[in-house]
């Protein structure tokens, strides 16, 4: 049993923990730590910082999960001021090994090594993931995450994808509406400009724009808690129009994936869980054509760990290294 560093690095915050993996598998998740990245110049010195807040000697293994593609000598991300070069961590961080995983990616190798108990039913068939095929992985937050689990022969393998941005497909006049709406503001109309965080904004103004009524939010953050409590009813409908292309969009991966599960996942996903089944989103998720009962047999659960991000990069570094 090998004790590890597990890090979680997003736009915002890093958060970090000490995990225990041994032959493969993620055993015990320690307490995490969040440290805001704007307070701290470099990955080096919030480590470090993880360090002092836990008083203890750091393990010279870790899994980074990171909110960006893992490719090229330099890694960088959105609304964070690190610059992460894969070839230097080692140095810089004293570690004898570690694997480095997208952050979706990291969520995919989650879902491949968490109980059942953080699965939590959504719609369809109420069974297990499988045990064998495909099972497609969709998280809308900041942007929309996709990817994709394999299992083969008591094995799994996670695919890191783009899948979140596929060009937004309207199935009603409504959305019809909607794409000539937003083709007026971007070049290119993806999935995620609707379905992620900023993505109601968007549906907000859309909608307001087509009722000739005034906006009266623009705070993404507060426009959320509107929708969510139901206290404005254009926000409302904003979140109705959301829940029903996250249905879809979810569909079509799994339908481009052929899976035979899907995970909801992501940091609106646990958010919404309890909205999402009463809203359009099963119809909306089966609603493909003649593969309409190959998708109403497909089993739907929300992840519901509570630091999939964590769990997920130390579970990465566990498969990458089954012989610690």
């Amino acid at each position: 049993m090998q004790d590890i560093v597990t890090v979680d690095i997003g736009g915002t915050n890093a958060r970090f923990a000490i995990a225990k993996v041994d032959q493969g598998r993620v055993v015990e998740l320690g307490e995490a730590t969040t440290l805001r990245t704007a307070d701290h110049a470099s990955l080096a010195l919030a480590w470090e910082a993880f360090g002092r807040t836990i008083n203890r000697e750091l393990p010279r293994y870790a899994g980074i999960a990171i909110a960006c593609p893992i490719q090229g000598e330099t890694l960088k991300m959105t609304n964070n001021p690190w610059i992460i070069q894969p070839a230097m961590l080692a140095e810089r961080l004293h570690l004898e090994d570690f694997t480095l995983v997208n952050d979706f990616g990291a969520v995919g190798h989650a879902v491949a090594q968490i109980d059942d108990q953080y699965l939590e039913h959504l719609c369809g068939p109420d069974r297990p993931l499988p045990t064998e095929g495909t099972t497609t992985i969709v998280g809308p937050g900041t942007g929309l995450g996709a990817a994709c689990l394999l299992r083969r022969k008591g094995q799994y393998f996670v695919i890191e994808t783009e899948g979140g941005h596929i060009d937004f497909a309207p199935l009603d006049e409504f959305e019809d509406k909607i794409l000539r709406a937003l083709r007026r503001r971007f070049r290119r109309v993806s999935a995620e400009r609707i379905v992620s965080g900023p993505g109601l904004t968007n549906l907000y103004e859309i909608i307001a724009e087509m009722q000739g009524l005034p906006i009266t939010m623009r705070d993404n953050k507060a426009l959320w808690e509107m929708a969510m409590e139901g206290r404005d009813s254009m926000a409302a409908a904003a979140l109705e129009r959301f829940f029903l292309s996250l249905g879809a969009v979810a569909g079509d991966l799994a339908l481009a994936h052929r899976a035979q599960g899907v995970v909801i996942a992501g940091g609106l996903g646990l958010r919404v869980a309890d909205k999402l089944p009463h809203s359009g989103f099963a119809e909306r998720f089966v609603a493909k054509g003649r593969f309409e009962s190959m998708m109403g047999d497909m089993p739907v659960k929300i992840i519901t760990h509570p630091q999939p991000g964590l769990f997920g990069a130390a579970a990465a570094f566990a498969s990458d290294h089954p012989e610690l």
